[in-house]
């Protein structure tokens, strides 16, 4: 009987301090933390400045120069993923980096342009792809462990961004 009594008390007191000492949940814990502006945002007035001055110093010379390579319609001059896919795509590189023996870094906006055989709509256009950027890591000690920059890393690129023929905010 004393042994039931000292296990009854035990859980009693487990119980209460468990109650009191454990962190409750509370409206500050369901406030997310704000996240601060990265260093490199424009405002929409510069993007749009921007995409004004690209129309106008480069859209027609763009533009004509797509057509005399045989394109039938306006070169494309903006890309388009979605969150999806860009997080989908950055997780899978830095995945295929790391099996590599690379460190992601960053990532990269190239331009190219479609050849002859790409068929008919994107023929001799415009496209842009991502590509991962990165060091390779360094198993051996050094004190020159900081790596400046980062090429690009042998690590497929996404591409087939949906293209768009307007300047930002339809200027």
């Amino acid at each position: 009987m004393k042994k039931i009594s000292y296990t009854f008390l035990g859980i009693v007191i487990g119980a209460f301090f468990t109650y009191f000492l454990t962190p409750k949940h509370t409206k500050e814990m369901d406030i997310s933390e704000e996240i601060s502006k990265p260093a490199k945002v424009i405002t929409i007035e510069e993007a749009k400045i921007l995409s004004k001055n690209w129309t106008d110093n480069r859209k027609k010379v763009v533009d004509s120069a797509a057509r005399a390579q045989g394109a039938t319609k306006d070169d494309t001059r903006s890309g388009y993923w979605t969150l999806d896919e860009i997080e989908e795509y950055i997780s899978w590189a830095r995945q295929e980096a790391t099996d590599k023996g690379y460190s992601m870094t960053g990532i990269r906006v190239y331009l190219g342009v479609y050849g002859k055989n790409r068929g008919q709509a994107k023929r001799d256009l415009t496209t842009m792809f991502i590509a991962p950027t990165g060091n390779e890591k360094i198993d051996r000690g050094s004190v020159f462990s900081f790596q400046p920059g980062g090429g690009d890393i042998p690590v497929g690129p996404l591409n087939d961004a949906g293209g768009g023929q307007t300047g930002y905010h339809n200027e």
